[in-house]
């Protein structure tokens, strides 16, 4: 069981750090809510909030 669940929980943390520190970056500006906003979403919805914000939450400047 702990062979299955350590690499999802790898990604998952993998991509809420990658997640929040393209957010915290000065220069990224988000689309649709504050900053604040995305960081819990990220933080607090498991696997799919980072990868809502990777593939929704940008905007490309």
């Amino acid at each position: 069981m702990v062979a299955v669940l350590l690499p999802v929980i790898a990604i998952e943390l993998g991509l809420m750090i990658w997640g929040l520190w393209d957010l915290t970056r000065p220069q990224r500006v988000v689309r649709g809510l504050p900053k604040a906003v995305w960081a819990v979403i990220i933080i607090f919805i498991g696997l799919f909030g980072p990868i809502v914000y990777l593939l929704f939450g940008r905007e490309d400047a």
